[in-house]
């Protein structure tokens, strides 16, 4: 089973990059999909719809809730796994911060220039240049998340060259699994099982004729 990461920064694409994946029928899962059902189970909807509407907020709640959030997140690892899908995108946007980045290859940053990130995030959510500073420092910073990358999504351009991108990065993701890769998926696990299983009688008989 391959896991792949995807993550970025406020106004980059990620969110665009996430539903190409889903659009070529490639599982992800979304932390902050998972976050928002923590929330709702445990502090209820209502404080859910505060803080989901306030980015700064949200992260912050995101660091606290940081534990429920792996664990949302594992469960949905495993519910997919049970199915049998092979490559699964985990699209966190504290991929870094969280230490997630450790379960996953490739990682993937999408990664925009510093003035278009910033006209996107004020065209987007209709506020002013120091807002939208404020927001995009409030995150560890794009180009520090893309020294840290497998690949990097340059989504600078138009939405074709983002578009282009991705076609050559799918094929990247989705290539055969590596042997580890394949242990870890559950068509693996269950030819390690049926290996085993094999190896027990084979054993049995050749102790049962001594």
């Amino acid at each position: 089973m391959r896991l792949v990461g995807l993550t970025g920064g406020i106004s980059s694409g990620k969110s665009t990059v996430s539903n190409l994946f889903k659009s070529h029928d490639i599982p992800v899962v979304d932390a902050d999909i998972v976050a928002r059902d923590v929330l709702k189970k445990g502090t209820g909807p209502k404080l859910g719809q505060i803080v989901f509407s306030d980015p700064g907020k949200r992260q912050l709640l995101n660091r606290l809730l940081a534990p429920f959030i792996s664990s949302g997140i594992l469960r949905e690892i495993l519910k997919l796994w049970l199915k049998g899908c092979k490559v699964i995108v985990l699209d966190i946007p504290l991929l870094f911060e969280a230490k997630m980045d450790t379960w996953t290859k490739p990682i993937i940053v999408v990664w925009v220039d510093t003035e278009t990130q910033l006209q996107r995030l004020m065209a987007r959510d209709g506020i002013n240049e120091e807002d939208a500073r404020n927001r995009t420092n409030a995150q560890m910073a794009l180009d520090l998340k893309r020294s840290k990358a497998d690949i990097v999504i340059d989504n600078s351009g138009t939405l074709e060259d983002l578009k282009e991108q991705f076609q050559k990065i799918l094929v990247q993701v989705t290539r055969p699994l590596t042997w580890t890769e394949f242990w870890l998926s559950r068509q693996g696990a269950f030819s390690a099982l049926v290996s085993i299983i094999i190896g027990v009688v084979v054993g049995k008989n050749v102790v049962g004729k001594l």
